[in-house]
This record gives C-alpha cells, structure tokens and sequence, in this order.
C-alpha cells in the first residue's frame, strides 16, 4: 500500500517519458506521481502552492524530481519544458474547487490561462491528459452522457468547461493529442483530512461518525487507484479519433450519503447512530449527482474495478500504515512541513551585486530543498537597478521586484516587501552581500526549532579596526541606554517568522527602527553568529552623518535616557548651585573675607549651564521632531510598480488591489 507496486505497473512502464504531474502537490496529483514514480524515475512532480506540498513532503520525493512551475507565468512554463523535454503531461493543476478557494480572478487564470500557457508548449508528439470535473454539467448532473449539454453552476465549473473546450480547438487546429477526464467524486489515499472520506475513515477507526448533511445528497465516488488507472489507459490509448474528447470517470452508480454511512457501519461495524443535519448542506450539494462512463470505457477499457466496500478497506488500512493522526494531519496543518522562505532585499546603487544576489540564494534555498519567494526592493536608486531586477523576474516567477517612488530608507524598503510577503517566514538582508545567503541555513535551523525570530549576531566586521572599535562601543551604549531588551551587534539581517512580520506590518507608527521593533514585539527570538563582510562592489552609502543619524534614531526611538539623564543632571546642578550659594556667602563673610571679586567664575557658570540649557533643549527637540513625524500619518513609502513574473502592477489601484489579496 505504502511501497506496493500498482496492479497496473505494466501500463506505467509503456508511458513516453519524461513524463510531467502539473498540480503534483494535490491529493490526485500526488497518487498519479506516487504511482509512476514507484515504477520510473523520470516522472517529475510540477508543483506552485506550497501550502498542499506536505503530500510530496511526507512521501520523501527526492528533491531533483520536484519542479516548481507557475503555469501562470508562460516563461516559467517554457523553461521547464525546454529543460526536461516531457512527452507525456498530466495537468491535475487546478484552483476553485475548494470553499475555502474563493478568488474568482485566480479561478479563472489558474484553470484557463495556466492551461493555455501548458497547451502552447505542447507539441504533437505530446500527449496531454488534462483533469476536468464532473461540476462541468452543473444542473444537469444526473447521469449525463459527454455529448449532453454542459450546464455549469459555478465559476469553477464554468473555468473547466472553459478548459474543455480549450483542449477540443488544441487537438482540432494544432494536432495535438488532449483529452479532458470529468472526474465524479474520489476518494482514497492522501485526500485532505477535513474532506467527507477521511474524516468518515478517521472516525469509523475510533468505532464513531463524523458531522453529517442530508443524507439525500448523491455523489458517484470513484477510488483513488481506478483514477489514476483511468489517467495512464487515457495516456496510452489517445489517438487521433479520440483526440480533444471529454470523458465521464465515474462508476456509474448513484450513492447516496445515506448509503454511504450506512455501509461504513456495516464494514467498521460502527454502533453509533447517525444525525443527519449535525452539518449544514453546502450550496453545491445535490440530490442526484452520479456519472455515465459509458463512452470511457467503450473507448478505452476502463472500468472502475473497486467496490464501495473495498475502497473504504483500503483507505482505512492505509490511515493506519501511514499513521494518520501522527503524519497527516499534523503536516496537512503545519506549513513548516514544506515552508516557503521569502527574501526581501533592500536595493540601493546595488545593480552590481543583485545578480549575485540571486544565485547565491537560489543555491541556498535548493540546498534546503524549500521553496523560495524572493523580493527585490528598488529604493528609487539612481543606477540600472531596475532594468536588473526586470531581467530576473522574466526568468524566475518566483521573483518580485518592487519600486519606490523616491528613496525611503532601508527600513521602508524591507517593510514593503513584507507586506506582500507570501512566505511562511521572510529574511532581511541588505543588497550589498554584507548579509550572507550562506547563513541562512543556521537561520532555517533555529526556525525549525521553534524560534519565531531570529537575528544575525556580527561577531566580527571585515572593516577598518576604529570604525569597527565605534560600532561595538555603539551598541554597548545602546543596549545599556533601551528601556526594552536589544541584543548587541544585531542588525536587519534575520529571519522572522509570518506571525511576527504581521505585527511589525500592523505596526501604526510611521518612523521604524526594524531591530528595534522586532525586539519590542517580543515572541521566542535566539541570535546566530556570522562574520559581516565589506562591501563586493562599490562604496558604502554610510558615513559618518549617517551613522550619527542611525545612533540618533535608535536612541530616540527605544530610549528615554536623554531625557532622564536632563532630569539628573537638573537636579544634580540645582543641588550644587544650592550649595555654590551657601559656600560663597560663608566665603565672604566668614571665611574668606578678602576673596577677589571677577567674573571669571561667572562666564564659566553662565555658558556651562547656558549649555545645558540648549542640550536639554536639543534633546526634547528630537522627541518632540519624532511626536510631528507620526502626527502627519505620511505613509512609510510609495511604490511605482509591483513586478511578479511577467505581470507587472504600475496603477495605484492595481497595487492596492494586489497588496490586498496577498495579505489576506
């Protein structure tokens, strides 16, 4: 079951090869994989959202044979195509199925465009089996023959429909070899624990029913194993005559949710009586919903061979090889199991080393054998940095580049990448490679670990000795001086995780000092020690000024020690004026009667005091600069453009609207 070679081995073994498995990471596409791949090893699992990739994670793909493709982006496409040369693809890649997949927009391009972006680099002598759904007939679902109208009630059956027909003008103008598989209801192995089956299955084991809806609503299910048979007999046998058809994989016979328990009761001999309605109803729900494979079989034979009875057997005997409630459902609910690490590099007059940049991460995350997000941030530099960053995105869609409309600083730059972040933790580095990639590991470590932050801690700079000796003594001062705990010698450079970016994100204020805050939200944070390298390319954009205007503003955002060293020192003077006062009239009447008399004395006190004066003055001067600043409500940084792949957002509608949805 686990390790069990398929009864249908010798029709795997007579597929063309490389063979693809667009949308791998699903609960089909990882049994279609899993099935070919036990048999051949030149079968690749093309996956994009990461979130479902635990299948692949608890299988123990090896990492040579996963693929990450957005069939969104038709460069992404043509790039695999032309590295692996695929004779067989299988696109199971789909997005709408789900309630809780609720974009409209990405139903459509999923579903149609990713599926012409596919179609377009198939060749003739190609073969392209593509997953359609039975949802496609809609109302008219009640044993419908392929030839019947199709009546869709929903934007994801319209976008197959859509798909179907897709493939219909690709075999008829094009000559290629398609066909579109309208699959009913399966069920088996790997399938997400929350739907009908796996929870049935999970319960029945501990002798229990799950929630139920009316047990009048029909479904036609299929077992997991007759599927992906159906999928290699549709691989093998498609020809010309046959070529851009739809087909019914479906067993033919209508089971009602009523039969449905009432066989699993009779099969785990389940006491417990049923309550229908414990669930409400969903929206697509019908009564009589069952399939024709008719026309499948007499073209292809195929027939679904597994009972009701055998299938529910069978998943129940794999849920406890594969220790469900140990591996599963855990990994089906911790990302960490397969996360996606985002990079947010600042950007400025960095056009040189963004290259480098790029290959030294990509060779990092493949080391980690994880899937990577990386976003440039364009700070508005004055040199090629952005034509740089294009050149990347049109190669890699798992780039982002962003431009800002006017330079805001380092601290605007990563805050803008974060927001639009879609990994399960982003790292900060600077675009000078004085942050190493090579680091990232030891970061990924601690994460795994359980740390929600964690920082690089520069055990040594590869700069001049006195500049060195200054940077050490400032943080020193800093650490003693901040009225919250900030670890010494740790800059931006850190790996945080998605919770935390989200609080420092909903942060209100507009003046930020990212290490400072990461230390004020608190969560569990541990340092990793490195040694920060000089510069690759060109001069640091700090100076003294600059330094002195980074000293002042982590002092004056985590510290009210000026403040508090004026109010000492206030008193302290006062007291010995006080004392100055009583010394002088003893003096000079009791004491020291003949002392000179000048002004000396005088000048020294006025200009001392008169200098502490404009001290204090300066020092409230800065709080009360930071109090305007955040009064204004400016916001932290405005962007031109937000470039993902090949599709770039430049309209300030375009951007928010895009920033909303990736921050849902």
């Amino acid at each position: 079951m686990l390790d069990q070679l398929p009864v249908y081995r010798d029709k795997i073994e007579k597929l063309k090869g490389p063979v693809f498995v667009f949308g791998a990471s699903g609960f089909i596409g990882a049994n279609l994989f899993n099935d070919i791949f036990k048999i051949r090893k030149d079968c690749y699992a093309l996956t994009h959202d990461a979130t479902k990739a635990w299948r692949l994670k608890l299988l123990n793909v090896p990492f040579e044979n996963i693929i990450h493709c957005d069939i969104l982006s038709n460069n992404s496409v043509s790039e695999v195509f032309e590295k692996y040369k695929p004779q067989t693809i299988f696109n199971l890649a789909a997005y709408g199925a789900y309630s809780k997949q609720s974009s409209v927009n990405l139903t459509y391009e999923t579903n149609v465009l990713g599926t012409v972006n596919i179609l377009q680099n198939c060749t003739r002598e190609m073969v392209y089996i593509h997953a359609g759904s039975s949802s496609e007939y809609g109302f008219n679902c009640t044993a419908p023959k392929e030839t019947d109208r199709v009546e869709p009630n929903s934007h994801y059956a319209v976008s197959k429909v859509s798909a179907a027909y897709l493939l219909e003008y690709y075999a008829r103008l094009a000559g290629l070899k398609t066909l579109n598989l309208r699959l009913y209801s399966i069920y088996g192995y790997w399938e997400e624990p929350d739907r009908l089956i796996s929870r049935l299955i999970e319960k029945a084991r501990q002798k229990q029913l799950p929630s139920l809806v009316s047990p009048d609503i029909s479904r036609d299910f299929v077992f997991i194993e007759d599927c992906v048979e159906a999928f290699v007999d549709a691989a093998l046998k498609v020809d010309r005559a046959t070529s851009g058809k739809s087909y019914n994989i479906a067993t033919g016979r209508k089971t009602t949710i009523g039969d449905l328990v009432n066989t699993s009761r009779k099969t785990f001999g389940i006491p417990q009586e049923p309550q229908w309605g414990s669930m409400s109803n969903r929206n697509w729900d019908l009564a009589e919903w069952y399939g024709n494979p008719g026309s499948f079989q007499d073209d292809f034979g195929w027939v679904a061979r597994t009972s009701l009875e055998e299938g529910l057997s069978k998943t129940e005997q794999w849920q406890q090889a594969i220790r469900y409630e140990e591996t599963v459902i855990p990994a089906f609910e911790n990302p960490k199991l397969n996360p996606v690490i985002t990079a947010i590099i600042a950007c400025y007059k960095d056009a040189q080393a963004i290259p480098y940049m790029y290959d030294r991460l990509v060779k990092t995350f493949n080391q980690l054998k994880v899937r990577y997000e990386i976003i440039f941030v364009n700070d508005n530099s004055p040199d090629n940095q952005e034509e740089v960053i294009n050149n990347i995105c049109d190669k890699d869609p798992n780039v982002v580049g962003i431009s800002h409309s006017r330079n805001f600083g380092s601290q605007s730059a990563f805050l803008s990448g974060m927001e639009i972040a879609t990994g399960d933790c982003v790292v900060l580095m600077d675009g000078d490679l004085q942050d190493p990639p090579e680091i990232i590991p030891d970061f990924y470590e601690k994460w795994m670990e359980g740390n929600d932050v964690v920082y690089g801690v520069r055990v040594q700079r590869e700069m001049k000795p006195h500049i060195h000796f200054f940077y050490k003594t400032f943080y020193k001062v800093f650490q003693s001086l901040s009225y919250i705990p900030i670890p010494r010698d740790a800059g931006d450079f850190s790996m945080i995780d998605r919770k935390v970016v989200k609080e420092l994100v909903d942060l209100p204020e507009t003046e930020q000092f990212l290490r400072g805050l990461r230390a004020w939200v608190g969560f569990k944070q541990t340092g990793v020690p490195y040694v920060r390298p000089e510069r690759m390319f060109g001069v640091s954009t700090n100076n003294w000024t600059k330094n002195i205007w980074w000293a002042k503003k982590a002092i004056f955002s985590f510290s009210f020690a000026p403040l508090e060293l004026m109010s000492y020192a206030g008193f302290a003077l006062t007291g010995l004026s006080i004392l100055g006062i009583i010394w002088q009239i003893l003096a000079k009447f009791i004491f020291f009667p003949d002392t000179p008399q000048g002004i000396s004395t005088v000048i020294v006190l006025i200009v001392f005091f008169g200098g502490l004066t404009i001290l204090g003055i300066s020092f409230l001067g800065e709080y009360i600069t930071k109090i305007f600043e955040e009064t204004k409500k400016r916001p932290k940084y405005i962007r031109t453009r937000i470039r993902r792949g090949s599709k770039s957002y430049k309209t300030a509608d375009e951007i928010r609207t895009l920033v909303k949805q990736l921050r849902k």
